[in-house]
Formats: C-alpha cells, sequence, structure tokens
C-alpha cells in the first residue's frame, strides 16, 4: 500500500486541537479547584450543623425526659396533640461551577411557649424547654439536609472533574503532542528528501 504523507494543514488542525484541549484543561482544572474550594466551605457548615444537631438532641431528649418525670407521659402527650405544625419548606436550586446543588427555605422557627397551642395552666416550664429544643433540633434538621446532600453533590462533581483533568493532562494532550512532533518530522523529512530530489533533477538538467 502507498504510504500516507501527512500534509501541512493536518499539522495546523492538529496545533489548533491541542491548543483547544489546554485550554479546555486549564478551565477543568479552575473548575476542580472552585469545587474543591466550595467543597471544604460546605464541610465547615456541616460539621457544625452536624455538633449542633447532636449537642441539641440531646439537650431536647433531657428536657422531654425531664418533663415527663415532673409533668407525667400523658401531660406531655396531651401537649404535643395541641402543637400546631407551622413549619414551611420550599426547595430551591443554587448553581455552584455549573453543578446544581440545593438551597432548603424554611419557614421554621423558635416559638414563645404561648404559641404552641397548649394551656398554660396544667403544664410545667419544663414541656415549654422540651418543646423549644425539639423545635430547635428541626432548625438542625434542615440545616443539615441541606449541607449534607451538597457534599455528596460536591464530591461526585470533583471526582468527575478531576478524571477529565486526567485525562487530557496524562492522555489525550501527551498523545496529541507526540502525533504533532511525528508528524512535524516527517514533515521535515518529506521536505529535505523533495530537495534532495530537485538537485538530483537540477544536476541531470545541466550534463
Amino acid at each position: 500500500m502507498p504510504e500516507i504523507k501527512p500534509t501541512r494543514s493536518e499539522l495546523i488542525k492538529l496545533k489548533k486541537k491541542i491548543k483547544l484541549a489546554d485550554f479546555g484543561h486549564s478551565l477543568l482544572k479552575k473548575k476542580r479547584d472552585g469545587l474543591v474550594k466550595e467543597f471544604f466551605a460546605t464541610l465547615k457548615k456541616a460539621k457544625k450543623s452536624k455538633s449542633d444537631l447532636t449537642e441539641n438532641y440531646v439537650t431536647a431528649k433531657t428536657a422531654i425526659d425531664l418533663a415527663r418525670a415532673v409533668d407525667g407521659t400523658a401531660t406531655v402527650r396531651s401537649a404535643s396533640f395541641a402543637l400546631k405544625p407551622k413549619t414551611s419548606i420550599t426547595l430551591e436550586t443554587r448553581n455552584v461551577m455549573g453543578i446544581i446543588v440545593p438551597k432548603i427555605h424554611s419557614q421554621h422557627k423558635v416559638n414563645a411557649f404561648h404559641e404552641r397551642g397548649y394551656g398554660v395552666i396544667g403544664t410545667s416550664g419544663y414541656i415549654d424547654d422540651a418543646a423549644e429544643w425539639h423545635e430547635r433540633v428541626l432548625e438542625n434538621v434542615i440545616t443539615a439536609a441541606e449541607t449534607e446532600t451538597t457534599l455528596k453533590k460536591l464530591l461526585i462533581a470533583i471526582d468527575k472533574t478531576k478524571r477529565r483533568v486526567n485525562a487530557l493532562e496524562f492522555n489525550v494532550i501527551p498523545r496529541m503532542n507526540s502525533e504533532a512532533k511525528f508528524v512535524s518530522l516527517r514533515l521535515e523529512e518529506l521536505e529535505r528528501d523533495d530537495i534532495f530530489r530537485l538537485k538530483k533533477i537540477k544536476q541531470k538538467t545541466r550534463q
């Protein structure tokens, strides 16, 4: 089979592809670094929200145990039935370096004792404390849900972006550079052959 000779235009196209790959590699590295920065910022929030949730849950459990001991289980249960749930959650999204992560808006708040629906007479301050701490726990749960979900999405995106960066850096770009070098050397060789043939032709025409 006759040899397929490379051309200058093919080399130019290949160099353009290399330039484009280098540009894409640079953008992906910036995206990866941005995602990692966002991940650690979210991780800090997640650790705090988890710590707050754990601490407040322990306090809330202690408070409800005290309320049961002082007021009795029946009174505590009756007060819980009187509570009117007011929590409203709206789920939105935000864009982080091209990654869609959740943004939870909640109308939940810690209520004053007279806003909870149960009567003040017949209940002690222990029930108020238990209700307040459980409302705080609910706030922590909402915050933790947002940060935990965001962390998972960021981890997936970081891993995917890192694989693409590595593929370009250690496979695609080196292979294209090697191919460009080979084509360039082959073109130089062909040009030398052409010059040599032209000299031979000139020598023959002079004889």
